[in-house]
């Protein structure tokens, strides 16, 4: 028994050791793509690119969440979800603001920057994405933040797109377009996840709502 306990423990912290090694790579690698994003997006004033930084600064957050729970236990890692699910809807209404704000003071955004910096954004999403792929079934954890990776890809090329329809149509709406699905796909990213972290947070809290119950009926 005891064996088995420690072979079990060690498979456990080389898994948590892979994972923050991961994590920082990550997390390195989404925090200098947001820089370079917002920065490009505001030259470029271009909706599509501004709701991807946002997307990059999201995960840079999401990242760092679950670099500080990977040690930790369930209850923690449902908490970094929940916390995670939230940001996601924050940012996704933010957004939708700058959108609406596009559409009142009318600009065409420079295709150049925007195709440029979307190809870079896309090259390192999917080096994150490749990375995250064998964790993604570890945990709630591992599980939210390979959520967002997909979603990075998926919006990287949405903006690759929205570039070559604003040459194309030498107009502002492509862009918008995709600034509003990049809005929609953040929103139901983050239902998903506050509901993955929300069975979590169920199971993790079972056993001590369980132990609570057979204590109280021992008590006289």
């Amino acid at each position: 028994m005891t064996s088995c306990c420690a072979d079990t423990e060690s498979e456990l912290e080389k898994m948590q050791t892979n994972q923050r090694r991961v994590l920082v790579v990550v997390l390195l690698i989404n925090s200098l793509l947001f820089l370079v994003e917002i920065t490009a997006g505001l030259v470029a004033s271009s909706t599509a690119l501004l709701a991807d930084s946002l997307d990059m600064l999201a995960d840079a957050l999401v990242y760092g969440f679950s670099l500080y729970v990977v040690s930790r236990d369930d209850l923690w890692k449902a908490r970094s979800a929940t916390i995670k699910g939230w940001v996601m809807m924050l940012f996704g209404i933010s957004v939708l603001a700058h959108t609406f704000y596009k559409i009142s003071f009318p600009q065409v955004p420079s295709f150049s920057i925007i195709e440029s910096i979307a190809l870079l954004a896309l090259i390192g999403n999917t080096t994150c994405l490749l990375l995250l792929w064998r964790h993604r079934s570890d945990d709630v954890n591992m599980r939210s933040i390979w959520l967002c990776s997909r979603n990075d890809i998926i919006a990287n090329v949405s903006v690759l797109a929205a570039g070559v329809c604003v040459w194309f149509f030498v107009s502002q709406i492509p862009d918008i377009v995709v600034g509003l699905g990049i809005a929609a796909l953040f929103l139901r990213s983050a239902v998903s996840v506050l509901q993955d972290a929300g069975v979590a947070r169920a199971t993790a809290l079972q056993p001590a709502a369980q132990l609570q119950e057979v204590t109280g009926l021992q008590q006289p």
